[in-house]
């Protein structure tokens, strides 16, 4: 997602979900993690943070508090929640340097006939 990659992304529920290791309470990690967070929101998106031990020492409660951010409250009855496309295609700049080019932009394939 623009320059950054999300640890988790729910794109259905405008959700990223970030896991940190203990590294990101230095000054340095923890400026850029604002400054990631803050792009993230920019474009639309919640962002929930949990720590490493936090799953590992309390997955129920880190499973409540993504159910709860996507649904609003552990009550909520949970709907299926559908991605909408972007219905244009991107943009020269964003597909420039990826890795793979995006099917239209690719050439024609001699084994299907192109």
């Amino acid at each position: 997602m623009g320059r950054y990659v999300a640890d988790f992304a729910c794109m259905a529920g405008r959700l990223i979900i970030e896991v940190d290791g203990s590294q990101h309470a230095d000054p340095e990690h923890f400026e850029a993690d604002r400054v990631r967070t803050a792009w993230f929101r920019s474009q639309g998106y919640r962002v929930i943070r949990f720590l490493n031990n936090e799953i590992t020492e309390n997955i129920d409660g880190v499973l409540e508090a993504i159910y709860v951010e996507l649904y609003g409250s552990r009550e909520t009855e949970a709907t299926p929640l559908k991605h909408q496309r972007r219905s244009r295609p991107p943009l020269e700049a964003e597909t420039k340097n990826h890795p793979t080019p995006a099917r239209y932009a690719r050439r024609p394939s001699p084994s299907r006939g192109g």
